[in-house]
């Protein structure tokens, strides 16, 4: 018989694309706290063009692919894994999220590219989209989300890529780079 390819979800920013400004999450947690307390177990959708502006300045600190994206087109061509992106970002950052997909997967290899053009919940979202697609791992960064996912007993593995401010948090499944996340599946 022969053996299916894993199936691997991979979050954009933070995980497929290198983002420095992703070590501030910690300041950006208690900002939230402080401004945003109402939103305590939910993700700040910007629905004013001053905030969706600032928001596709910060998204536009994915600067470049994280190490790691050859391993991820190798395992695919050689059928190891089929990949599926699958990103949070807001309907109105479609066109960025699209251009990157073009940048990165010129030849097609990903299985599949989802964002979250219904502005769902961020959490929400991943979490459909896991079972829909029958996810077998999901690689993410943002440790909310993280700790969501694995509260709700997914069939899925959820591999967390930390930051350095992070690293003290215990969590069996955290790496610090895509690449290593990668290791641990072949």
């Amino acid at each position: 018989m022969k053996k299916q390819p894993l199936r691997v979800g991979l979050d954009l920013d933070g995980v497929l694309l290198y983002n420095p400004a992703r070590i501030a999450r910690p300041i950006i947690v208690l900002f939230k706290k402080i401004f945003f307390p109402k939103e305590k177990y939910t993700f700040h959708y910007p629905a004013d063009k001053l905030q969706q502006t600032v928001w596709l300045f910060l998204h536009r600190t994915s600067i470049w692919p994280a190490g790691g994206l050859n391993d991820i087109k190798k395992l695919i061509v050689n059928k190891n894994i089929e990949v599926y992106i699958i990103s949070a970002r807001y309907e109105f950052l479609k066109s960025d999220f699209k251009s990157w997909q073009k940048k990165i997967d010129p030849d097609n290899l990903f299985t599949g590219w989802f964002y979250n053009d219904t502005n769902e919940q961020p959490h929400f979202f991943k979490e459909k989209m896991i079972k829909k697609l029958k996810i077998d791992v999901f690689v993410e960064d943002n440790w909310d989300i993280v700790k969501y996912l694995t509260a709700q007993k997914l069939a899925a593995k959820i591999f967390w890529i930390y930051n350095i401010f992070d690293r003290n948090i215990r969590y069996p499944n955290k790496f610090p780079t895509l690449k290593k996340a990668l290791a641990k599946l072949r």
